[in-house]
């Protein structure tokens, strides 16, 4: 693996040490699977699109492990690393609520996420794990695009930033220095009864889709309930197909009104309190007030 100041690249035969640990007490649960990274200066931020437990996670944190123990001057478990001057490892990873200090999970996520924001420099690894997706769709998405762009174009951090808003998806085609990547599946079996297997590989481009339907499946939901959930899914996809052109995420904000000084302002700024009279005071009430309505 690679992170340097113009390069983060991991090429390996990497044993994920938590990961490793679980598949050892399970027999013929099978490898873990080895994926390269590669962060440079012509690609700063990878967005990574696919379905849960696919593994987006498992490699944001192999690649954030890789860093560190480098960084260190630890044996790396990588057939390949090169590391350069790096700062922080700044992680959004997880979700859960703070009850003793009354802050939600949303709440939560996005001060860790404003502390990441503020802290983050051209030498840092920022890993981002579906930032937004505690409050409405909509909020969701506008804060993790508008994150995105922060952390592209203004931060300009080796970034990680694994989403399920496939809108996030168009975001490369606007930002020279992102890519997408996912995390592979397939499915098998007869129409209505699909079965997800996971192959937990890093390729590129966007995800096809998301298969949350498939996981709830996979997760022994009842199997009436499931039906009713694709068919639900079916049809809200046919809508948005057949709605307007999606609205452009990514487009920079309008700029601020700048006002014209009006007469009052300019009364106002003329004012110095210390030196008026009682009498003086009660006229520029006045005047003030007549200002004011001619405004």
């Amino acid at each position: 693996m690679v992170l340097c100041r113009s390069q983060l690249l991991s090429r390996s035969q990497w044993v994920h040490p938590e990961v490793r640990l679980t598949v050892g007490n399970f027999p013929g649960a099978g490898e873990f699977m080895a994926n390269d990274c590669r962060l440079d200066a012509r690609t700063k931020l990878l967005m990574i699109t696919g379905p849960n437990m696919g593994g987006k996670s498992t490699f944001m944190r192999q690649v954030a492990l890789i860093a560190l123990l480098a960084a260190v001057g630890s044996y790396v478990p990588a057939t390949a690393c090169r590391l350069g001057p790096m700062d922080a490892i700044h992680t959004r990873i997880g979700a859960a609520d703070d009850l003793a200090n009354a802050q939600s999970t949303f709440m939560l996520e996005m001060t860790e996420g404003a502390a990441i924001l503020h802290g983050a420099t051209e030498q840092s690894l920022v890993l981002m794990d579906e930032i937004g997706r505690g409050t409405s769709t909509f909020d969701g998405l506008a804060l993790a695009s508008a994150i995105a762009s922060h952390l592209h174009d203004k931060s300009r951090s080796f970034t990680l930033f694994a989403t399920h808003y496939f809108e996030l998806t168009e975001f490369p085609a606007k930002h020279a220095q992102a890519l997408n990547c996912h995390v592979s599946a397939v499915e098998s079996g007869k129409s209505g009864e699909e079965r997800i297997v996971f192959l937990h590989e890093i390729q590129p481009g966007p995800a096809s889709r998301s298969y949350g339907v498939q996981v709830a499946r996979l997760a022994g939901m009842p199997a009436s309930l499931v039906r009713q959930a694709r068919a639900t899914l079916e049809a809200l996809e046919a809508k948005a197909s057949a709605g307007a052109a999606q609205f452009d995420l990514f487009a920079a904000p309008p700029p601020v009104a700048v006002r014209e000084p009006s007469a009052l302002d300019a009364a106002m700024a003329a004012i110095d309190p210390d030196t008026l009279s009682p009498r003086e005071a009660l006229e520029l009430v006045y005047r003030l007030k007549k200002l004011s309505q001619d405004a």
